[in-house]
């Protein structure tokens, strides 16, 4: 048989890459002559660099020390370099909420993020990709623009300090250093449609799990309407929401494109090329349910193989749908399967791989 695992992470646990390695391992552990085709999945957050880089061997990681993280502190941050000139970066390596020694929602930055395009295009790069997901920050974005040379001014002429708090401060926006955008464009990674502003927008949505309070959802809603007004662009369009704005200001400042990051991630995987000689596709995440099939990754992997005509098995870690093997059930409870995610993972695929063999004996009967 041949066999395509394209799983997400299962988080907390797992990421894609581990899931789809112990996955494979207990599939091999029945079948050890089929054909496996491992496609670790991102849906443009976490893991996103990841996957890009699994399905393009020789891909080299430039890593780039001292970033600002999103507290202030320094982090270190990396980028990958694409045979075609196309940069490929993660907001959550150096942006992301796990980052923060603590929640910080008016003072969070994007800066470090832009500092890693920074250098990616001073190694070369013609075309970004940027993954947004996991940001800790409210921003509009306006930390990552500085740091490609935006310079945002409060009354005095002073710049402002980090944080989306402090754009009820701006007065002027001064774009005479801004960096050009590359010359192959910029392309953004989301799996949300929420605009910036309003009761869908990125602080109202976004702003509790990043620690804001009601008052200060508020101020930063008048920062980001503040940026607006001297910024421009189109607040409304669908995922400028995305990663505390940043969306937003990317595509205001450098006409960036924003797509859905799971489509985005399976064609940079070349997953079609792979479901299309394969007999069963195995893909998963850590809970698996009707948002599932809402722009995530297991959802385009679902809908790729139907497409494809190819049967899929879904894994996950709990569901409340009987058809999904999940590692709650064989673990006997949520708990055990999170303590042992890889054993239970290996299980799962060996259960899945005997599966597949039931029928070919029976046929041989």
């Amino acid at each position: 048989m041949r066999v395509v695992i394209a799983p997400d992470s299962f988080k907390g646990t797992a990421t894609a890459a581990e899931a789809a390695a112990a996955l494979a391992d207990g599939w091999r552990s029945l079948r050890p002559d089929d054909h496996l085709e491992i496609r670790p999945m991102a849906d443009g957050g976490e893991g996103t660099l990841d996957a890009v880089v699994a399905a393009h061997p020789g891909t080299a990681l430039h890593r780039v020390g001292g970033c600002t993280g999103p507290d202030g502190r320094p982090v270190d941050g990396e980028f990958a370099l694409l045979a075609d000139g196309t940069a490929v970066v993660e907001l959550a390596t150096v942006s992301g909420l796990p980052l923060m020694a603590g929640l910080a929602p008016l003072t969070a930055t994007t800066r470090g993020t832009g500092e890693l395009v920074a250098a990616a295009l001073d190694q070369g790069a013609t075309g970004v990709l940027i993954g947004l997901g996991g940001s800790a920050s409210s921003d509009g974005g306006a930390g990552l623009l500085t740091a490609l040379g935006l310079r945002l001014l409060d009354a005095d002429g002073l710049p402002l300090p980090h944080g989306g708090g402090a754009l009820t401060r701006l007065r002027r926006i001064d774009r005479d250093c801004l960096r050009p955008a590359p010359p192959g464009g910029v392309r953004l990674l989301t799996d949300v449609t929420n605009p910036l502003l309003g009761p869908d927008g990125a602080a109202a949505v976004y702003g509790p799990q990043k620690g804001a309070g009601p008052e200060q959802i508020a101020r930063l809603e008048r920062g980001l309407t503040r940026l607006c007004e001297l910024l421009g662009g189109a607040p409304e369009q669908p995922g400028a929401g995305a990663a505390g704005g940043a969306a937003y200001g990317l595509a205001a400042v450098w006409d960036a494109g924003i797509t859905p990051g799971a489509a985005a991630v399976a064609d940079l995987l070349w997953l079609d090329d792979a479901l299309a000689s394969a007999d069963l596709v195995i893909t998963g995440e850590g809970r698996f349910d009707a948002t599932s099939l809402r722009g995530k990754a297991v959802g385009e992997v679902l809908a790729r193989a139907a497409q494809a005509g190819v049967p899929a098995r879904v894994v996950a870690g709990g569901s409340p749908d009987d058809s999904v093997l999940t590692l709650s059930g064989l673990a006997g409870s949520a708990g055990a399967a999170c303590a042992e995610a890889a054993h239970w993972l290996r299980r799962a695929g060996a259960l899945l791989a005997r599966a597949a063999e039931e029928p070919r004996v029976a046929a041989r009967r």
